[in-house]
């Protein structure tokens, strides 16, 4: 069996996306231990904004990986659709990121 027939850009394209999705898990996990210990709700949900912001951005680096070996225009819709959401939910939670720091500093007047 030859080695190279394993190791693939869809191969890597999934392992990436992946560690994308566990990032996101250990983040959610680490909120909720922030939520039960501290009772931060702001707190949480700061961690969880940053979870989801780097568990996407791994997710687009696999999407991206995967344009190599589109063949079909059905490919090519579904990897734009796919990076259109992607894309849009990581600015979403940025912009989310942004209102829960500008929430948790005190305001100076």
């Amino acid at each position: 069996m030859n080695l190279t027939h394993l190791v693939t850009f869809s191969l890597w394209a999934a392992m990436i996306e992946f560690i994308g999705a566990l990032l996101i898990i250990a983040y959610l996990l680490r909120s909720l231990v922030v939520l039960f210990k501290t009772g931060q709700v702001t707190g949480a949900r700061l961690i969880v904004a940053d979870g989801i912001i780097t568990g996407l951005s791994f997710k687009l680096a696999g999407t991206l990986l995967k344009t190599i070996e589109l063949r079909s225009w059905r490919q090519i819709a579904m990897f734009a659709a796919i990076f259109a959401l992607r894309t849009v939910l990581k600015r979403w939670f940025a912009w989310e990121r942004s209102h829960l720091q500008q929430d948790l500093q005190p305001h100076n007047l």
